[in-house]
């Protein structure tokens, strides 16, 4: 195995690589032609994240395994299904995407997982982890029912396998005896300490003629009697289970072998064949190095977890005058939440924190060395956060569940019954709502305010910028009851975060600027801009701040001095925020015309945010084009503002 120490600027040579236009391209190839190759998709990989950025040290990982999978599988007409997505890279090299890979995550090219709109070898769509094992399960199946002896495999990692879903799909799949593989990838970063010399030998062992015959013979010596049986069988179970997780998989029904060293071609080829020929459920337990061949990744792991593009070095003629003034460094919003949760937790030791696996994402860095006993990563298991933080609070304890909102769509049921309707303390820091770019709609924050606004009890905030982002989180955690702040992926305005925290008062809104004839209510951060509308139709603009309870006073206000309203958010327009004010409307005596500015119904994939906007005309323009137009229908705007007024006004508001 080559072993590489920088990332190829330039594509390398890859002849065998080269060679693949599918998997079938692999099925005759020789145990060297395959170690080649997979040098050569190893090579390759490098240059293409390299020049695209993304997940990384998954895909490095499970080189050898995904060349011995599509060596020894009919693939698409045996079922390859990959848990999370992340390891997929080299899939997408080997299914006929290679000379792709420089559209990865990028608008219109190949999505960052698996997609069943993209390739027919992309069996199922994921995203979300732990789903592998439950449609591999389905696919198997129905391929019974359809007579069919197509095979099924699912690849699942040790992070992913913890997850409640993946623990049901195992314990149906020995019920039901499907004949199906799962491949446990274990890359050593979350269980299995019991690999290395004594317990490969022993995997061998328990995978050879010799010990079966062996088994099979102490049967013999003890007799049938089922006392001695019970005595064999038991004894043959304690040993095992000391040094392998087996007997756990076992006990669900499953076959086990491993682990297995997963950067062993031979053997990886070798059992792949022989277990998809056995009947009923089998498990391979494969150990992985995360970052294989790159030794940077193999140093650091989460640190290569994924990466950014690489770009080209600027000559010195691109470099600024030295004069130049330094452009001021904006926080993430997830370093605000970050450097929150420490503060607020010095001056409550009751403040727990939680996260499902999302330690990094959700920057609980700081607070996870600084608070060790407060801190909690359940790994990924998202009902079980949130029902975990409705149990300490009903002990006096005030937790906080870091989350990404796509993935509290996971445990959404626990966040009614356990959470809300029992009216407990528990404060959600949903991180990336909204668009996340590259990523997708797997992992798009669209949903949150729509779910979470049909839920009674909920306090629901949106902030426009980092400040806001600091002063909400503090009202939500002094709240007592659930409350949710949501804040996007990546940089806010660039406001100053005040170290003092202060709590907003309930339910009320802000207004930014007094206009006329129309009231644009800014739901978060698109309150930016929403300015160059409000400079340009010379509107009123409200910073509405929270969702739940809407600002019921300030609307009142609004609906007697305005002819129409508009509502802006980073959220599907079904049910969101501004629905939330079209239905207090709806109430009221006076009606006016209502434009709701959000996401589109459709699923939004993946690019760069600024060109997603663009794309559904929630940039600074697009904003204003849709209100113009939208007043215009209504002959609500005397006159279309000139091009010059427009850009006047954009000047204006950039300035500020």
């Amino acid at each position: 195995m080559k072993v590489f120490t920088s990332i190829p600027t330039s594509k390398p040579a890859t002849p065998l690589l080269d060679r693949v236009k599918s998997p079938k391209d692999m099925t005759n190839m020789s145990a060297e032609e395959l170690a080649a190759l997979a040098d050569d998709l190893r090579a390759y990989l490098l240059y293409a994240v390299g020049q695209t950025g993304g997940h990384f040290g998954a895909g490095l990982g499970v080189i050898e395994l995904t060349v011995a999978l599509h060596h020894v599988l009919n693939t698409p007409d045996d079922r390859l299904v990959w848990d999370v997505g992340h390891q997929a890279y080299p899939h997408k090299i080997l299914t006929g995407r290679g000379h792709m890979m420089s559209t990865l995550r990028q608008k219109d090219g190949l999505a960052a997982f698996p997609s069943r709109f993209e390739s027919e070898y992309d069996t199922f769509g994921v995203g979300h982890s732990s789903t592998s094992i439950s449609a591999a399960l389905g696919m198997a199946i129905a391929s019974g029912l359809n007579q069919s002896n197509r095979k099924h495999v699912a690849v699942i990692g040790d992070g992913a396998i913890t997850a409640g879903m993946a623990m049901e799909a195992l314990s149906h799949a020995g019920d039901v005896k499907a004949n199906m593989l799962v491949i446990l990838n274990d890359n050593q970063m979350s269980i299995s300490e019991s690999v290395g010399g004594l317990s490969s030998y022993l995997s061998r062992i328990w995978a050879s003629k010799t010990y079966m015959h062996l088994r099979e013979g102490s049967k013999k010596v003890l007799g049938s009697h089922p006392t001695a049986l019970n005595i064999a069988r038991k004894t043959e179970e304690h040993v095992k289970g000391l040094v392998s997780p087996g007997t756990f998989f076992e006990e669900l029904g499953f076959n086990y072998i491993g682990p297995i060293d997963g950067h062993d071609l031979e053997k990886l080829t070798h059992y792949i064949d022989k277990m998809t020929t056995l009947e009923g459920p089998q498990l391979l337990h494969i150990v992985t190095k995360k970052g294989k061949g790159f030794s940077p990744a193999e140093q650091d792991p989460i640190g290569y977890h994924a990466l950014s593009k690489m770009e080209p070095k600027k000559d010195n003629a691109d470099k600024p005058a030295s004069d130049a003034p330094t452009p001021k460094k904006k926080k993430k919003y997830s370093d605000v939440f970050g450097e929150w949760i420490c503060d607020e937790a010095a001056r409550d030791e009751k403040l727990i924190g939680i996260t499902p696996a999302m330690r990094e994402g959700s920057n609980l860095i700081a607070f996870s060395q600084q608070y060790p006993s407060r801190y909690f990563d359940v790994a990924i298991a998202e009902q079980h956060a949130v029902t975990l933080a409705a149990g300490m609070a009903c002990e006096g304890h005030k937790p906080v569940v870091a989350i990404y909102s796509t993935f509290l769509q996971r445990g959404y049921d626990q966040l009614i019954h356990d959470v809300a309707l029992q009216k407990l303390d528990v404060l959600f820091a949903i991180d990336r709502a909204g668009l996340v770019g590259n990523d997708g709609a797997t992992h798009n924050g669209s949903y949150d305010i729509s779910f979470l606004r049909c839920i009674p009890e909920m306090v629901i905030m949106t902030p426009s910028d980092e400040n806001e982002c600091r002063q909400m989180l503090h009202t939500g955690y002094q709240y007592q009851g659930p409350a949710a702040v949501r804040y996007p992926r990546g940089t806010g305005t660039g406001a100053d975060t005040q170290k003092a925290m202060t709590a907003l008062e309930i339910g009320k809104a802000r207004k930014v600027r007094d206009g006329e004839k129309v009231a644009l209510l800014a739901f978060g951060p698109l309150l930016a801009s929403a300015q160059l509308a409000a400079e340009t139709l010379n509107a009123t603009l409200i910073d509405m701040r929270f969702v739940k309870p809407i600002d019921t006073e300030m609307l009142a206000t609004l609906l007697q001095e305005h002819d129409a309203f508009v509502t802006l958010e980073e959220n599907a327009v079904a049910g969101g925020a501004g629905s939330a004010v079209l239905e207090w409307m709806h109430e009221q005596t006076k009606l006016v015309p209502l434009l709701q500015i959000g996401y589109p119904d459709l699923f939004i994939e993946q690019g760069d945010v600024p060109e997603l906007y663009e794309d559904i005309n929630l940039h600074a323009e697009g904003i204003l084009i849709q209100i113009q137009n939208f007043l215009n229908a209504r002959g609500l705007l005397a006159s279309k503002s000139s091009p010059t007024e427009t850009q006047k006004a954009k000047a204006s508001v950039s300035a500020k």
